[in-house]
């Protein structure tokens, strides 16, 4: 039947996508340097936890880590390799999702854009008020640095 009517393939997929979930998405990095330190960055609009880490929205038809390098790029002038996602959440919004990424960096901070007011390279054990998403996600990348022998 559906070789005969194959409109009615694509007509199912329309129908099945308005009755599917729509999410937006939100990537953040975790770059950490061969001193073990975290890149922080203090956000303009994230009050009252202004520092975090680096990243920002996807865009649609974007994939996550494609994401991932693009924000990193636009605010810090910085390209990173995005070796694995290492914590998924429902984001504090309603149909949001956040995603994390173990990251490393491949040249230097360049720029800020306007976004940010600040960067700095910070120590595991001082880290400043952040998101409880950022925090975790912290975590997550030096518990998988343990697991694979490597230091902080």
């Amino acid at each position: 039947m559906l070789q005969r009517a194959p409109w009615m393939v694509s007509m199912g997929l329309r129908l099945l996508r308005w009755t599917r979930a729509r999410f937006t998405a939100g990537v953040v990095g975790v770059v950490l340097n061969e001193q073990g330190e975290v890149l922080l960055v203090e956000h303009v609009f994230h009050a009252p936890d202004r520092w975090g880490l680096p990243g920002g929205w996807m865009e649609r038809h974007e994939l996550p880590d494609e994401a991932l390098k693009r924000e990193l790029y636009e605010e810090l002038g910085l390209r990173v390799a995005v070796l694995e996602p290492i914590l998924i959440d429902r984001g504090r919004y309603k149909a949001h999702l956040d995603i994390a990424y173990r990251c490393r960096a491949e040249n230097e901070v360049q720029r800020l854009s306007s976004e940010l007011l600040e960067y700095r390279w910070t120590p595991l054990n001082a880290l400043p008020p952040m998101p409880p998403f950022h925090r975790a996600a912290v975590r997550a990348a030096c518990n998988q640095r343990v697991s694979e022998g490597k230091s902080l």
